[in-house]
């Protein structure tokens, strides 16, 4: 049987179209989502990540603004901004793009996040609720990714899925989002890591295989069994002469030795990142719809 590319670009484009009429019943409303994008410093990767992010705005016709603040802002000037975003009613969403710079703390910072205002889901009031299955907000990758799942008809209930990888940011949420004793979770899970011994063991044992460590081809032919579904999140830059850039971005699978292994596989780039832009987007909606209820 032939291998199936998990298109994220698709899906995310499905997700998005979705979104519209509830973005028109709050413009009938008077009400625009707006989300506020706080970007600290220059540096590069996170320019790019804010633009996207501001793309995708531009493209539902929500209002988007970034926020540039200078290298050198102190925490206490950050947090300040936090506040006055908090404040402001017209501000449905506020994502403070990381990393930040060495001095600032970045739990601090989270934390300063009104919940209500958290459309990236990494508040301690939300990662709360997530754990008891009363989400709010689902922080965007590990939300993404169970829409691939679910659209694609791998359903995780009943499967055993094994997480490589344990951030805050994909791999203890998503690990909570399968074990939820709902309709979309009922998973078994394993989260394995950089610490874990005999990983190849763990990883082959899969039905549905994710891969989020940062490293590249950390996964292996060998690694996986027959007929798994493998989900990269990872994209790593690697040198690469012939590309005009001088590099090529690879995901944390080595995608051309586990293609002819796998039931379905996600690329990279064009898998998972789509779906992260995609759910950010319906974060920042729900969060409007939210904070104007009459």
């Amino acid at each position: 049987m032939e291998t199936i590319l998990i298109d994220g670009k698709k899906i995310a484009a499905e997700v998005k179209s979705e979104l519209r009429s509830r973005i028109l019943a709050l413009k009938e409303r008077g009400i625009v989502p707006n989300l506020t994008v706080i970007l600290v410093g220059e540096d590069p990767a996170s320019k790019v990540y804010v633009s996207m992010k501001k793309k995708a705005c531009d493209e539902l016709e929500l209002r988007s603004e970034t926020l540039q603040l200078p290298q050198a802002t102190s925490e206490e000037e950050l947090l300040a901004t936090i506040a006055k975003l908090n404040r402001d009613a017209s501000v449905h969403g506020i994502l403070v793009q990381m990393p930040l710079p060495r001095l600032i703390n970045e739990n601090r910072i989270i934390e300063a996040i009104s919940p209500e205002k958290d459309v990236d889901g990494f508040h301690p009031i939300n990662v709360g609720r997530l754990v008891a299955g009363t989400p709010a907000f689902v922080p965007c990758t590990p939300a993404g990714i169970l829409e691939l799942l679910l659209r694609y008809g791998f359903r995780p209930e009943g499967k055993h899925v094994v997480i490589v990888g344990r951030s805050n940011i994909v791999g203890k949420p998503l690990a909570n989002l399968l074990v939820q004793k709902n309709a979309t979770g009922n998973a078994t899970v394993t989260i394995c890591h950089t610490r874990t011994q005999n990983l190849a063991q763990l990883t082959r044992q899969a039905d549905i295989l994710i891969a989020a460590v940062g490293r590249p081809k950390t996964i292996t032919a060998d690694m996986v069994r027959e007929g798994v579904v493998v989900i990269d999140v990872g994209v790593n830059r690697v040198e690469d002469p012939a590309a005009r850039r001088g590099y090529s971005l690879v995901g944390d699978v080595d995608f051309d030795g586990v293609y002819t292994k796998a039931a379905a596989i996600t690329p990279v780039p064009g898998g998972v990142g789509p779906m992260t832009i995609a759910m950010l987007m319906k974060n920042t909606v729900q969060a409007a719809e939210t904070q104007t209820q009459g």
